[in-house]
């Protein structure tokens, strides 16, 4: 059996995206036992249809507030399950807002409906020496199609974007 493929491609956000959602704060120690649940919460709480003026069906799961922003992923950090928004939509109760600020990015997509291989995708994205990540604004796009997306924020100065 051959491992997954994830094709990557350079990109450059042109504008910064708002997301509202639920907050969970955790670290890659913890993951496989915290991140699971959230994603439980978020679908039993039906919480895309507590999220007033949406910019489309599209979920981002965004992983922000990094202990170690700028350096790298360890620590703890915060992972937002929600939908895009205006940047002045109300937050409702018991949500947070996040934003992805505008910035080149390495985007690696994942077989579609796959949501099972997500976080290989994410196991090859760390062992990537090569990128030069800024550890701000990561994301996961999960698009109405079915297609799925890691998105991952590069200092301006990488010569690969």
């Amino acid at each position: 059996m051959t491992s997954p493929q994830f094709p990557q491609h350079f990109a450059n956000l042109p504008d910064a995206i708002t997301v509202v959602g639920i907050e969970l704060r955790t670290s890659n120690t913890e993951a496989m036992q915290t991140i699971p649940p959230h994603w439980q919460r978020f679908g039993q709480e039906n919480v895309l249809a507590a999220i007033a003026d949406k910019r489309g069906e599209d979920v981002f799961a965004v992983y922000t507030h990094f202990e170690h922003a700028g350096r790298d992923n360890t620590g703890l950090y915060s992972l937002v399950i929600g939908a895009a928004v205006a940047p002045d939509a109300p937050v409702p109760a018991g949500m947070v807002r996040v934003v992805v600020p505008a910035s080149p990015r390495a985007v690696f997509g994942v077989e579609k409906g796959r949501f099972d291989l997500v976080g290989a995708c994410w196991q090859t994205i760390w062992q990537r020496g090569d990128l030069a990540k800024t550890f701000i604004a990561e994301y996961e796009q999960y698009h109405a199609n079915g297609d799925i997306t890691v998105s991952i924020g590069l200092s301006a100065a990488n010569p690969n974007a």
